[in-house]
């Protein structure tokens, strides 16, 4: 067994620098970058839900409307539409507005919107979310 010069630890301590610095490196970066993607989901997540929120909000407002103008009509049609909008209203009841984790999410979504479109035909008005929204509905706050 070989003893170990000081200028062979020297050398050996220069060979693996490349090595260590590239395994703190490693590391460092794959921290900050959790620590980003972390910060950054949450970002996504609260501007995807307040936008979800917003959109079922409105359609719950709609609901809650027309069940107020059509809930004393004797009409034939007006009940049927009743019928509709109190659907729509008892989708968006139970929506999983507590439960971030929920996994049915988009196919509830997409069954309120469908519920919406054929309630706002049966009504014969043409409404649209993304026109509300948008601000073209000349709605301003």
């Amino acid at each position: 067994m070989a003893l170990l010069s000081p200028s062979d630890d020297l050398f050996d301590s220069i060979l693996m620098a490349d090595d260590r610095f590239h395994v703190e490196g490693y590391r460092e970066g794959f921290e900050e970058g959790t620590r980003q993607g972390m910060i950054e989901g949450r970002n996504h997540g609260r501007l995807h839900g307040a936008k979800l929120s917003a959109e079922v909000s409105f359609y719950h407002g709609f609901a809650l409307t027309w069940k107020y103008l059509l809930q004393n009509s004797e009409d034939v049609k007006a009940r049927k539409r009743l019928k509709a909008v109190e659907s729509l209203d008892g989708l968006i009841q139970k929506f999983p507005y507590e439960d971030p984790q929920y996994e049915n999410l988009q196919e509830d979504m997409e069954r309120v919107r469908a519920k919406f479109r054929q309630v706002c035909s049966l009504l014969n008005v043409a409404v649209d979310f993304r026109e509300y929204v948008s601000g073209s509905a000349g709605m301003a706050f």
